[in-house]
């Protein structure tokens, strides 16, 4: 099968399971209407902070909040786009159809990458614009200082996180397996070892925590992290392509 024939029967998957298409929604909602909420209640709170806290308020940051619960239903997308095929046994006809393992691989992430990639960049922009008018008098602009860079690089951080999801799903090739470990990965561990102070060098390393940092334009109160924006990025980049290799590699061995 030529590689546009690859793509087009990738994309008529994707957008024919609703459950893909609801959790890309659901994503977008709950970052949006987060970041909104947690912007109008830091708005009012900004005059009771002390000075101190004030020079750490990131009004930038700070809207994109909703961004850690948003980035569980990219988890959910990115795994259900991979784990799908393996519940149904869909995997073995699509393996017939296309016998070279890495050319399928490529096709079905890259749509579901492109996919992803849209809807977090258009998140990423709606969260910041909304989040802003909250803000008020304290909002930030555009054209600030490393706001821009902070607003593409929210939408770049849900993208890896739901490609490094898809690595993880195609390894384990269970949902609920990819899911049980994902989730409180994300939700709980990463977030315990990032704040904990005997585990903090380790956890700020985590695809999470390092690629988060994009995101800030002011950084927090007594940070000592050893890397900047970009570099905190580039490891996140790193997990995801240590995921894509052992998805790729675990795909080529086994049979389906």
């Amino acid at each position: 099968m030529a590689a546009a024939q690859v793509i087009r029967s990738e994309w008529t998957k994707i957008r024919s399971v609703a459950s893909t298409m609801w959790t890309l929604s659901l994503a977008v909602v709950v970052t949006v209407a987060l970041g909104i909420l947690i912007s109008a209640l830091s708005a009012n709170e900004f005059d009771t902070m002390g000075a101190r806290n004030r020079t750490a308020f990131d009004p930038t940051f700070i809207s994109f909040a909703g961004m850690g619960l948003g980035q569980l239903a990219m988890i959910v997308f990115g795994v259900l786009v991979v784990s799908n095929e393996y519940s149904t046994g869909m995997i073995r006809t699509s393996l017939a159809a296309v016998p070279q393992r890495g050319g399928f691989l490529a096709g079905k992430l890259g749509v579901a990458t492109a996919l992803a990639l849209v809807v977090s960049m258009a998140t990423s922009f709606a969260a910041f614009f909304l989040g802003q008018a909250m803000l008020g008098e304290h909002k930030a602009s555009l054209g600030d200082d490393g706001v821009l860079r902070a607003v593409l690089g929210g939408g770049l951080y849900m993208t890896l996180i739901a490609v490094f999801s898809m690595g993880v799903a195609t390894m384990l090739r269970s949902p609920m397996l990819s899911l049980g470990i994902l989730m409180p990965f994300f939700f709980l561990i990463s977030n315990i070892l990032g704040n904990v102070d005997a585990t903090k060098k380790i956890g700020r390393f985590l695809p999470d925590q390092a690629g988060s940092r994009i995101m800030r334009v002011v950084p927090p109160l007594d940070d000592d992290t050893p890397y900047g924006p970009w570099g905190g990025l580039g490891i996140m980049v790193l997990w995801v392509i240590v995921a894509l290799a052992g998805g790729y590699l675990v795909l080529k061995k086994r049979d389906a």
